[in-house]
């Protein structure tokens, strides 16, 4: 098995045949030049890992030091006996070590190895800082599944955008922690991050909250001033459960989308729902313009029970956190506790999931979480112990149900792939999982 590739430069033609014969004996693909210009060459065309060149050579005009500088590789000098001058100039350019001629062979062998694992550990930094990079910027979007990965690479290329996104999930999915994330990774990222729930506020405050209160200006008109708008400018205003919105201002948000209403400074807007938008515009109750226009970038974020590969993660990441605020060691869970925590529907998503580990983390008075330390709805035993309906004894529609729940499971959340093995259509699959949530409890 080949152990590296290395370059040997040097004026002497039986010093370089002899430190050649010695590395090819260890493993090592060898090379050699006679001078700078032949050793460039080599270098293009061989891509060595670990150069050893005379100090003479690498003085030279420069050219051949700073191409192995700029390749990062290993770089031995050789030098006369006594010229330490010329090899301590050598090593301000960017050499290494060097070595004494005529070589000794097991010093040129321990030094060859030393550069190559050297190399080796450079790679490997370089990949894990680019990997903690990339998981910084998107640390808090946890998940391993094929969906979550999805979600991902969408979450990005809406970021890099100015249009607005429609996020549209179940309760608990994580939209508000999707559209913050959107927002850190954009241009936006500087500017304010303004958020408003549009459930439960009456339609002259929420008037008011949107758009600022009404002023009379010296010439008679009408004038707006604050607003959450306002607040915004620059950055992003989040809109949750836009489907609350009133006809009238639902009327004003989608001109303002549409680019009729000045005023406003330069805000991009995302928008959050849990509900079906599409029926409620065919029902009349949303307006098909303001869909169109909020929906320009649209992103569904899937069940947790869609996903539940993703469990075991997230229950381990808020474990962590929860550990950390309550000032425990929590080594995780024991197995038992992490399959039933698997084998739950969530009928909460994530932030059910959440809430159950961080009052586990609470009570835990062991080293790991365990099933005592779970809420009783969670640590229950359901039926064929993943969620599996008892037969005989299930009803048709509860084996539908888990063969859907189960197969979306299978596909990552893919309502096409699910649809092919089932034999049904994808529209089927995603009315059924509507009237889930609506049986689960949830708000439709």
């Amino acid at each position: 098995m080949q152990r590296g590739r290395v370059l040997i430069v040097g004026e002497e033609p039986r010093a370089r045949a002899a430190a050649a014969e010695r590395l090819r004996g260890e493993g090592y693909a060898v090379h050699s030049a006679g001078d700078a210009r032949e050793a460039l060459r080599t270098l293009e065309e061989h891509a060595p890992d670990v150069v050893v060149a005379d100090a003479e050579l690498v003085d030279g005009d420069g050219a051949l030091a700073a191409a192995v500088r700029a390749r990062d590789l290993g770089l031995i000098v050789t030098i006369a006996p006594g010229a330490v001058e010329r090899a301590l100039a050598a090593m301000r350019r960017g050499a290494a070590g060097y070595l004494t001629r005529p070589v000794n062979g097991d010093e040129l062998s321990l030094v060859a190895a030393r550069e190559l694992e050297r190399k080796r550990l450079r790679a490997e930094a370089g990949q894990l800082r680019a990997r903690l990079a990339g998981e910084h910027r998107l640390a808090s979007i946890v998940g391993a599944s094929p969906a979550m990965q999805r979600l991902r690479e969408a979450l990005l290329q809406a970021a890099a955008s100015r249009a607005p996104v429609l996020l549209h999930g179940e309760s608990g999915t994580g939209k508000q922690l999707v559209a913050a994330a959107i927002h850190e990774h954009g241009p936006r990222a500087s500017r304010p991050f303004v958020k408003l729930h549009c459930a439960g506020l009456a339609e002259p405050l929420l008037d008011a909250e949107l758009f600022g209160r009404e002023r009379a200006s010296v010439s008679g008109a009408v004038e707006r001033s604050g607003g959450r708008f306002a607040e915004a400018a620059g950055g992003t205003l989040y809109l949750d459960e836009i489907s609350e919105l009133p006809p009238a201002i639902q009327l004003e948000l989608s001109r303002l989308l549409g680019g009729h209403h000045a005023g406003d400074g330069d805000v991009r807007v995302i928008a959050a729902t849990h509900h079906d938008l599409r029926a409620r515009v065919k029902d009349g109750l949303f307006r098909q313009d303001l869909y169109e226009r909020a929906g320009a970038i649209s992103i569904e974020l899937l069940p947790l029970r869609a996903r539940a590969s993703d469990i075991p993660l997230l229950a381990s990441h808020f474990a962590a956190r929860a550990a950390r605020r309550h000032g425990k060691t929590i080594d995780g869970f024991t197995d038992e506790a992490l399959a039933r925590l698997a084998s739950y529907e969530w009928p909460g998503n994530v932030r059910e999931l959440e809430s159950a580990v961080e009052r586990a983390a609470a009570v835990c008075k062991q080293a790991r979480i365990g099933v005592a330390d779970l809420a009783a709805a969670v640590a229950t035993v359901r039926a064929g112990g993943d969620g599996m309906p008892p037969i005989p004894g299930a009803k048709m529609d509860e084996l539908e149900r888990y063969a859907i729940l189960k197969t979306l499971e299978h596909t990552g959340g893919s309502t096409s792939r699910a649809a092919g093995i089932l034999g049904i259509s994808a529209r089927t699959i995603q009315y059924r999982l509507h009237q889930y949530g609506a049986h689960d409890g949830k708000k439709q």
